[in-house]
């Protein structure tokens, strides 16, 4: 078995001297009952559940370059730069597989096996577990170790790289298998205790409880985030373990921490059941995900955006945009649209939405509620299937070339121009973008701050299609007569991706 390697005797001396200095001051004060903690059902839940978590196993043959360690393979979950967990991830993953330096000798790269040990569960005595995607992703081989040391060798049903999730299947032994059943993450409560099984630096089962610190956690590392934060003990190798409730039912798969050192400070996530269950029987039933698609693109509605759309308060996901070939374009939803409400669930924010749209079952009809020029409209829409995201190729712009100077006028800080036939060529704007183009911003100005620069091209101001600067400045001394603070403009880029800014106006 691979694992962390043991502390050397000299750390312990100090850390056991503070541990005895801590319970002779303590005695005094603490005796009987208080001692112990949290609720006497750890250990019935323990018992009863733990023959269904087990370790998962992985090899993989690493093609060493330039003398380098070649220790690392593509398992780590996609971070956004700067996220607290980048740093224990690179850290995690070169010191168990190698790490810097830790190459063949004489400068000459020879491939190599390296191994790696993980968590997961079992949810079916036919053989079927649960883990995370970055346990097990690029493996030649994987194994699952039962928690009596039996192992057998598993094969992969499918994979979620946005959830983080992977579903095995194995033949299972010739002793009956214990699986557990998933509860219901909804019915979660701030402060109740959970428990956390998996195998810790390579430690095999290892129990811990705490309670639930928080629900709903969006970490931002992927378009779905929706964890169960715990401050349940959560280390290297829990990756892919249950959380279970006091009910010995799966609330929650343990996927990340927080940690400077990669060693648990009592910041731990689990993806939560409700998104769990889904994906499995997906899995399980195609082999990969099948998520439903609105095809619309969406954004935050920001106070200002609030306030041009007469919406109070602040709520629910802007529309951007709306794919000609996607379901909401028959519906009749349109770019300004805010929905609020889809099949019954309030849409307070963007990922609400998101989230509550890729659960939904692909070829349902579902109500969305939207809000249209400060009017409430429902409009019915029937999902059709997310594929794989498609690279979305921007134009880079050019160094400007000497041309003919455009006749400009000025409004909101912006320099505009009529998008003449130069323009669109000097600035690769694609044919099907109509609007007033801008050449300049004034620095310092509310659209600087906004990040609208040359290129930009204003499709609408307050709803409302615009053709010169002269229809822009109308619409802006209109609405400053009207006594708004500020103005809604609908802004594509050079390949027709729409988005909103609202600028101030007083």
């Amino acid at each position: 078995m691979t694992g962390a390697t043991p502390y050397p005797s000299y750390r312990l001396r100090p850390l056991m001297a503070a541990i005895c200095a801590a319970s002779l001051l303590a005695a005094p004060v603490l005796s009987g009952p208080a001692l112990a903690r949290g609720p006497d059902g750890i250990a019935d839940v323990a018992e009863k559940v733990i023959d269904a978590v087990v370790n998962i196993s992985t090899s993989q043959t690493v093609e060493a370059k330039g003398g380098s360690s070649g220790g690392e393979r593509g398992a780590t979950p996609q971070l956004p730069p700067g996220s607290p967990f980048e740093e224990f991830f690179d850290d995690f993953f070169k010191n168990r597989r190698g790490g810097p330096g830790g190459g063949s000798k004489g400068g000459e790269a020879q491939p190599r096996k390296t191994n790696s040990l993980g968590s997961g569960f079992i949810v079916d005595t036919a053989g079927i577990a649960v883990t995370n995607n970055h346990v097990i992703a690029d493996a030649d081989e994987i194994n699952i170790i039962m928690n009596d040391g039996t192992k057998i060798k598993a094969e992969l049903v499918g994979v979620d790289k946005k959830t983080d999730l992977a579903v095995l299947k194995f033949k299972p032994p010739a002793k009956p298998l214990v699986a557990v059943k998933f509860g219901d993450s909804e019915k979660l409560r701030l402060g109740e205790w959970v428990i956390a099984i998996g195998n810790p630096f390579s430690l095999g089962g290892t129990v811990t409880a705490g309670i639930v610190s928080a629900r709903n956690r969006d970490i931002n590392t992927g378009p779905y985030d929706s964890y169960i934060q715990t401050d349940a003990s959560i280390n290297r190798g829990n990756s892919g373990g249950p959380l279970f409730n006091l009910d010995g039912e799966v609330v929650g798969v343990n996927t990340l921490i927080i940690s400077p050192t990669g060693g648990s400070i009592g910041i731990g996530f689990a993806v939560p059941s409700k998104t769990v269950v889904g994906v499995v029987d997906s899995l399980r039933q195609f082999g990969e995900l099948r998520r439903g698609w609105l095809g619309v693109r969406i954004q935050q509605v920001t106070e200002e955006i609030a306030e041009s759309l007469s919406i109070k308060p602040a709520r629910g996901a802007l529309i951007a945009g709306v794919e000609d070939k996607g379901p909401a374009k028959p519906a009749g939803i349109e770019p300004g649209d805010v929905v609020i409400k889809f099949d019954g669930k309030d849409i307070k924010e963007p990922k609400d939405l998101s989230r509550v749209v890729a659960d939904t079952a692909v070829g349902k009809e579902v109500d969305v509620v939207i809000i249209r020029k400060g009017k409430e409209e429902t409009r019915k829409v029937t999902l059709g299937r997310l594929v794989d995201d498609k690279a979305v190729q921007t134009a880079a712009k050019t160094k400007d070339e000497p041309v003919e100077k455009p006749v400009t006028q000025k409004a909101l800080g912006l320099d505009l121009a009529i998008l003449s036939k130069d323009l669109r060529t000097r600035y690769k704007i694609k044919d099907s973008v109509k609007g007033v183009i801008v050449t300049g911003v004034d620095s310092g100005s509310d659209a600087a701050g906004k990040r609208l620069s040359a290129g930009d091209v204003i499709v609408e101001v307050a709803q409302e299609s615009v053709a010169s600067a002269a229809d822009i400045k109308k619409r802006v001394d209109q609405l400053k007569k009207d006594g708004k603070k500020s103005v809604l403009l609908l802004v594509s880029n050079a390949e027709g991706e729409l988005r909103f800014v609202a600028l101030g106006v007083q």
